[in-house]
């Protein structure tokens, strides 16, 4: 296809940005229809369709286009730390204690250690390379959680106790990772700029981060409380930007300071269809993000041998970061659950949730392939990519039998209508009225698959803009 690469890259920059974002979406939307009867999750999809039109394979997209679309990383993973904030609740915090932190901690920290020492004394790949990459290893996938949870509509401690630890083990991936790649940069320019800033200027940097995300959370929960109903979304994604160029030059990830101000919010406001708004809206730069990866991934290098890596070929890294790391995963649970006296059911089942990667860490690679640079910054980014298809395609089935396990859902289709009815109780209505409603919404889910959460509070949204632009024409017109 490289005559229809010629024909794109004789056009004007303007034409070539639409075309290859048309492109991008077109086979996102394709491939994803190919996953989901493979019953596989959406990033899965979105990383081949990638591949498939980058440059090593069907070569549909310029390179400057690529390298051009850097920005959108930044601003998928605003979206995704802001949603993942929705869960870090402080009155769940407070009902499981300090058992789940210290949990996190475990888990997260045993897979990077044992991912470094794997790195660094077997595979004996570079100091700097290995630290990063031990960093990455700690990161769970937020997204591929979330939507097997919502899919097998699970409920109870465990969902809760799952998604707190979610949320922590990535604020602990991003605290590594600043870490991480501040004395790698120090490693890679020599012993001799070892010192004490390495270590404190990132974690000042977080810090601040981290202050400044709050701030912003009171100030979106001030505006939203006082702004009309038609411009939330407006607002919302406005602050996430001007957040996100601040971190920019700070030099920071935006992923902590973003989660931040969503954790601020939900426990300021306790409003979730703000989130369901944002989580409808962010699909087509999540699929831009994903694909745009997949594309930067290098297939030449798959199976070549490089100083950096040493005698191993790349994929065999990838596949070797991926095992290690799930590995990790199940020793850290096994032995913190043990340490923090945590019930049979966490220890043995949570290990099998926490196997999905991608989002996060897919994101920290791309700003440590930006950061790094060259042929090292490109293998990480390899690696990461290769663990992370490998974790997506067995990660939410793993998630979906711990679910199971632990009795967090039925496949009863009436024990899940009988838990639906008191979810939907009203108190205005007659016990009689409100079993009939209730059961015809239960007959139109399961018949006819009805929207989603996430759409029925953008629709409310665009309708109250909509009825807002009426009513102001009206007054207008009475004027």
């Amino acid at each position: 296809m490289h005559w229809f690469n010629d024909l794109i890259c004789g056009t004007s920059n303007v034409a070539q940005i639409i075309i290859s974002i048309a492109i991008m979406l077109l086979f996102g939307l394709l491939l994803i229809r190919l996953t989901k009867l493979a019953k596989l999750p959406n990033v899965t999809g979105y990383i081949v369709a990638g591949i498939l039109i980058g440059p090593y394979v069907l070569n549909l997209i310029p390179t400057n286009v690529i390298d051009g679309m850097d920005f959108i990383s930044d601003i998928a993973l605003a979206f995704i730390s802001f949603s993942v904030g929705e869960f870090f609740r402080i009155k769940n915090i407070k009902k499981n204690g300090s058992k789940i932190i210290f949990l996190t901690l475990f888990e997260a920290l045993t897979a990077s250690v044992v991912v470094f020492c794997v790195m660094f004394f077997v595979f004996r790949l570079n100091l700097a390379f290995s630290i990063v990459l031990a960093a990455l290893a700690s990161a769970t996938s937020p997204a591929s959680i979330l939507m097997t949870i919502r899919q097998t509509n699970s409920k109870g401690d465990y969902v809760n106790a799952l998604l707190q630890v979610v949320a922590i083990d990535n604020i602990v991936s991003l605290v590594a990772y600043s870490v991480a790649i501040s004395l790698a940069v120090a490693s890679l320019g020599g012993s001799a700029n070892f010192n004490f800033g390495v270590v404190a200027i990132p974690i000042l940097k977080l810090l601040l981060s981290i202050i400044i995300g709050c701030i912003f959370g009171f100030i979106l929960k001030f505006l939203l409380s006082r702004h009309s109903t038609d411009n939330r979304l407006i607002i919302v994604i406005c602050g996430l930007f001007i957040f996100c160029g601040l971190a920019t030059l700070l030099d920071v990830s935006p992923l902590l300071g973003c989660m931040i101000i969503g954790t601020v919010y939900i426990n300021c406001s306790d409003d979730e269809k703000m989130f369901h708004q944002v989580n409808y809206f962010s699909p087509p730069i999540l699929l831009l993000f994903f694909v745009r990866s997949g594309a930067s991934l290098n297939l030449s290098a798959l199976f070549s041998n490089t100083a950096i890596l040493g005698f191993a070929p790349i994929w065999v890294i990838g596949l070797v970061f991926c095992l290690v790391r799930v590995f990790g995963k199940f020793l850290g649970v096994y032995f913190g659950g043990y340490a923090t006296k945590s019930s049979k059911e966490v220890r043995d089942n949570l290990g099998l949730a926490l196997i999905p990667q991608a989002s996060v860490a897919i994101g920290l690679a791309v700003l440590g392939a930006r950061t790094l640079g060259s042929e090292i910054g490109e293998s990480l980014l390899t690696i990461i990519l290769i663990s992370s298809i490998l974790c997506e395609l067995v990660g939410p089935v793993c998630a979906k039998l711990s679910l199971y396990r632990t009795g967090s859902y039925s496949n009863n289709v009436e024990e899940t209508i009988s838990q639906k009815d008191a979810t939907l109780n009203n108190a205005t209505e007659s016990k009689t009225e409100k079993t009939i409603k209730n059961k015809q919404q239960d007959s139109n889910i399961i018949e006819s698959n009805v929207s989603s959460v996430e759409e029925i509070a953008f629709t409310e949204a665009g309708t109250q803009y909509a009825n807002s632009g009426i009513n102001n024409k009206d007054d207008n017109n009475n004027n």
